[in-house]
């Protein structure tokens, strides 16, 4: 019965870091929204696959991609393209009423929207999320040394797109 309570609230501790990787993956918070709802379901519905004493944010962000690439290859690219039409006449959000740290980050989000997926996957965890090399490696079951140039080239190309 503690496992479980521990379990839980580990998992409700979670959800900010999985709610910002999430859109880090979907670049939509709508999608975002959802991949952390069906990532919380999923490791609820798995939680005896875990195994105590490892670390549960590996667990959780390897979920959550994985449920990310089943929902990116079920979707056709005619429903992606309406869903992402519909999302943008939805926006309305006036600039002027920002501050200047709120329009730091939406730039700095939308250079990271423009960075291929396994570089933006590689950046979100490492240094956003924190992870170091060998965790991610793990994460994302890719060598080392792949982790390490994506990071590079992402953190490059990301500099390159904020304009520092």
């Amino acid at each position: 019965m503690e496992r479980s309570l521990t379990f839980e609230h580990d998992l409700a501790a979670m959800l900010p870091r999985l709610r910002r990787f999430a859109h880090a993956l979907s670049r939509n918070p709508a999608d975002a929204d959802d991949l952390t709802q069906a990532t919380i379901e999923r490791a609820l519905r798995s939680k005896a696959q875990w195994q105590a004493g490892t670390r549960l944010d590996s667990w959780l962000f390897r979920i959550m991609r994985n449920l990310w690439i089943d929902t990116v290859r079920s979707r056709s690219r005619k429903e992606k393209f309406e869903s992402l039409a519909e999302e943008l006449e939805k926006l309305g959000e006036d600039p002027r009423g920002a501050i200047e740290a709120s329009l730091e980050l939406q730039r700095v989000m939308a250079a990271m929207e423009r960075l291929p997926d396994e570089q933006r996957e590689v950046v979100a965890l490492i240094l956003i999320e924190g992870f170091g090399y060998r965790e991610t490696a793990e994460m994302l079951d890719l060598p080392i040394g792949t982790v390490s140039s994506r990071l590079v080239r992402g953190r490059t190309a990301l500099l390159e797109l904020v304009g520092m």
